[in-house]
């Protein structure tokens, strides 16, 4: 998971051109609690794409969240369709390794989603996370909701508060956008930690609590957009 040293995104006319369909055969059932991976998704279910570097620690993380139905591994935010892992890694295709998280809005809310987001990697890094060096690990949020992408955009600034009322110096970089094209990884990516569980985990937070309470607050004044 360390290959990509590549620290600037590609053009549209730089990029791979990838493809018109998948290059390998998609998993569609989730190893760990055997639902279905891709849409359709039972109605009332909502979704999300998380970048925070390296996507198999960020997929475990949230498949452990009760509330979530289902996660998925793949690449998003950058120019190539259908793309490839090495493809992903050469840095030529301006994807993220994201997990798709899909969740019930009567179970977990949104908050709760962007505060193991936060708190659990590093969002001030750029184009890395800690050893893995890259534009494939950088650190995105890309939600199908407008009242989601202006929440998501306010936990930013609020973590930002906080790490700064603490001494960093570094902002975050975490790029939060409304989604587009989602292309699931590899079946050997999906829940690779379930299926190695001595696997490589790059996650690792900055001891910074996203202050939760300010985060519903502001949600609650702008109206609640997980359906609660």
């Amino acid at each position: 998971m360390r290959g990509g040293k590549r620290l600037t995104l590609p053009t549209p006319e730089e990029a791979l051109p990838g493809r018109s369909a998948p290059a390998y055969p998609l998993a569609t059932t989730h190893a760990v609690n055997g639902r279905r991976m891709l849409p359709p998704f039972p109605e009332g279910l909502r979704r999300v794409l998380f970048g925070m570097g390296c996507f198999w620690g960020a997929e475990r993380l949230f498949w452990q969240q009760p509330g979530v139905w289902v996660t998925c591994v793949g690449y998003a935010g950058g120019h190539t369709p259908w793309p490839t892992y090495a493809e992903v890694c050469s840095g030529r295709t301006g994807h993220a390794e994201v997990v798709q998280v899909v969740w019930d809005p009567r179970q977990v809310d949104f908050e709760r989603l962007l505060q193991l987001f936060f708190e659990h990697h590093d969002p001030t890094q750029g184009m890395r996370q800690g050893a893995d060096v890259g534009t494939q690990y950088r650190s995105v949020i890309y939600t199908f909701d407008d009242a989601e992408l202006a929440l998501a955009r306010r936990a930013r600034e609020l973590y930002a508060e906080a790490l700064k009322a603490l001494g960093w110096v570094r902002a975050p970089t975490t790029e939060v956008a409304p989604a587009g094209p989602f292309y699931p990884a590899e079946p050997d990516h999906q829940q690779y930690l379930a299926k190695n569980p001595y696997g490589y985990c790059g996650l690792a937070g900055t001891g910074v609590r996203l202050p939760l309470e300010r985060l519903r607050a502001a949600c609650g004044a702008a109206g609640d957009p997980s359906g609660r």
